[in-house]
């Protein structure tokens, strides 16, 4: 049996691929960018082989960067896999080739589908049983839409021809040379098109969204075999790809998450709340149930909320408004002033996601003066990102009615002490960032090595260390003051009043 363990972390802008050894130590490491593609407005596209060029250069630089003398890509016992949910494509069963532009789970373009369906009491009982809401962040909807506006693409699907997938499922194809058309539970779940309880698609969702079940992939646990690789040459055939979780449940368990009531935030693109709720599925009216993983045939579910616009925030302070040069100079910048001296940023440039669901919510920069300094959008759009998270929070804990017992971070973002900081005096609760920030690869990795019998499920949580620990340094009534404003902002913003 192979020494080593090669997780594939496919994201919404680079992949990256890492090499653990047994001790779960990264022994190699490569990342990929490619292009976002934006042909219209509220219109968000990846090209599927530019993803596939991405991930397969990111495992060649991964297989390169290993310093281990004797280490030989034929030691890799398994392969896990974790990927942005939503995105989705559509392929040839007979060539592997994309029919076109994989959809990204940011794109709006089925809105007014949504806006559709919520009229019918069908469909709402459809997202009722998948855990969901009827919004265009799902890839059911999006599908409903590419099939109502290209009928020569809805006549080929009919005929067997196509095959759909989110993103683990359109990689997974590719490493087995089109052997294997499967997903698992977790990416399922996003889906609309799963039942909840029974795990599988759901009947009466692939009527209602007009879907051809001979397109669906084979729903499998977390750590199934979920076929081997096959006549790729940068790696050996036979290699089973043994783990396959969604990016926000692979993070979930990376964190260690592994009780009732242990939550974590991953802050990328957007921000993505996962709390642990065990083998009970709970309802929310405003957050998502999903999977949390389906390993050692046990399911376990958890309550989601998503902020749409973390990163991407500081990104588009980057490269549209200039704002700032990097990324990292938002924290630099941000401290240079103690406040944002009233200056407030409400960051929907994608709509707002939990726990208001309102796509066509737009953006806003208010509170500015003669005396505004580019600090302060800086500091404002730090604050930004934090209420939004302490909103789907609040929500987290009064529908699940569980007590938080932990709250720990990961992400890129997660690496600004000042929005950490924020973020600690907003929720009034401790906030835990792990030595190793690569959690959502982590946890692909955990799920291929349980795969194969490489490491236990208990023995995951004590290998979680904690590199930092933030605690609230305002008071609450601080604290509930900046989110009732925050609050009463959204409100205004969502009448129409700005």
């Amino acid at each position: 049996m192979g020494k080593y363990i090669l997780s594939i972390d496919q994201g919404t802008t680079s992949s990256r691929a890492f090499i653990y050894n047994e001790s779960f130590e990264i022994v190699g490491k490569a990342q990929k960018t490619f292009p976002q593609h934006y042909p219209k407005a509220g219109w968000v596209e990846h090209d599927l082989e530019e993803i596939w060029s991405s991930v397969t250069n990111a495992i060649k630089g991964a297989i390169k960067d290993v310093r281990i003398k004797s280490f030989r890509p034929e030691q890799i016992a398994a392969i896990g896999i974790t990927n942005q949910r939503e995105t989705f494509g559509l392929w040839e069963k007979k060539t592997g080739k994309p029919t076109g532009p994989a959809i990204v789970w940011q794109c709006r373009r089925s809105a007014k589908i949504c806006e559709r369906l919520r009229k019918s009491k069908v469909a709402q009982k459809m997202a009722k049983d998948a855990g969901l809401v009827l919004d265009p962040y799902f890839s059911g909807t999006k599908l409903m839409w590419l099939f109502e506006n290209n009928e020569k693409l809805r006549k080929r699907a009919k005929k067997g021809e196509l095959a759909f997938g989110n993103i683990d499922t359109f990689l997974t194809w590719r490493l087995t040379s089109g052997e294997s058309h499967v997903t698992d539970t977790t990416n399922a779940s996003r889906t609309l098109m799963m039942s909840l309880k029974k795990l599988d698609w759901n009947p009466t969702a692939i009527k209602t969204l007009k879907i051809p079940k001979n397109i669906l992939p084979e729903i499998k646990a977390s750590d199934a075999n979920f076929g081997e690789t096959k006549g790729l040459g940068f790696l050996p055939d036979g290699i089973p790809i043994h783990g396959i979780l969604g990016d926000q449940h692979a993070a979930l368990l990376g964190q260690g998450c592994l009780k009732v009531g242990e939550t974590k935030i991953t802050y990328g693109t957007g921000a993505f709340l996962v709390m642990n709720t065990g083998r009970e599925i709970k309802k929310s009216k405003t957050a998502l149930t999903t999977v949390a993983w389906t390993l050692r045939g046990k399911t376990i579910y958890a309550l989601e909320g998503s902020v749409f616009i973390a990163g991407a925030a500081v990104q588009w302070l980057r490269d549209d408004l200039k704002i700032v040069k990097s990324s990292a100079e938002i924290e630099k910048l941000a401290g240079e002033v103690e406040s944002s001296d009233g200056v407030f940023f409400i960051p929907a440039l994608a709509g707002l996601g939990a726990p208001y669901w309102e796509p066509e919510a737009k953006g806003l920069i208010g509170g500015i003066t003669r005396g505004t300094q580019r600090s302060h959008i800086a500091r404002a759009s730090l604050e930004g990102i934090a209420a939004s998270v302490a909103e789907v929070v609040e929500v987290l804990r009064k529908d699940s009615k569980l007590k938080l017992r932990s709250l720990s971070v990961d992400g890129g973002a997660c690496a600004n002490n000042i929005l950490m900081q924020t973020q600690s005096n907003l929720l009034r609760a401790k906030v835990k960032r792990p030595v190793d920030v690569e959690t959502t690869a982590r946890g692909a990795a955990y799920a291929a090595a349980i795969g194969v019998g490489m490491i236990k499920m208990k023995e995951i949580a004590k290998s979680h260390k904690v590199e930092r620990e933030f605690s609230a340094t305002w008071t609450k009534n601080e604290s509930l003051e900046f989110m009732k404003t925050w609050k009463r902002r959204i409100k205004g913003l969502l009448a129409g009043a700005y």
